[in-house]
């Protein structure tokens, strides 16, 4: 059986090939991985008691693969990525919230959706792709995210974020 890293680095070398391309094989790698046993016991996952945690796994020039853990309650702000963004649900359950930009700065909520373990997602990086991810659960959540962006340049894939307000 292949290396995570191995099945990440395959992706990355795909990464520069037409976005529909890497997104199909964004989605086979997650696949990949969440199917993959024991895929994060050889990495010290850092938790955040009240919030989430973001663990490198992978990252080169092209791209970055994190494991996020999610407390109990944790939520992203409403946000947008400034490049493709692929996550797949390892285990736990999270409420994924999308929105539409009003304008620069607020959103109102369009949609939700309820992600169990083997969910995958694949968002082009033209979007818009406004949403934001909570962990309503009792327990820890896990979840797989591949970004297209050299994560040395910059701190996180989020491009903007937004306030929500009522339609």
């Amino acid at each position: 059986m292949e290396s995570p890293a191995v099945i990440l680095q395959r992706l990355s070398e795909t990464n520069q090939s037409l976005v529909d391309r890497y997104l199909v094989s964004a989605r086979e790698t997650l696949a990949q991985l969440v199917s993959t046993p024991n895929l994060l016991d050889n990495i010290k996952l850092q938790r955040a008691p009240t919030g989430y945690a973001r663990n490198l796994i992978f990252g080169d020039d092209q791209m970055s693969a994190w494991a996020l853990v999610w407390s109990p309650g944790a939520r992203t702000s409403i946000h947008d990525h400034r490049c493709s963004c692929c996550f797949a649900i390892l285990s736990g359950i999270i409420r994924e919230v999308h929105f539409s930009a009003v304008d620069d700065n607020r959103a109102v909520k369009t949609a939700e959706h309820i992600r169990t373990p083997g969910f995958i997602a694949s968002m082009m990086p033209s979007g818009p792709n406004i949403h934001q991810m909570i962990n309503d659960g009792p327990e820890d959540a896990i979840s797989i995210h591949i970004y297209g962006y050299d994560h040395r340049m910059h701190a996180s894939s989020v491009d903007r974020e937004y306030q929500q307000i009522e339609n």
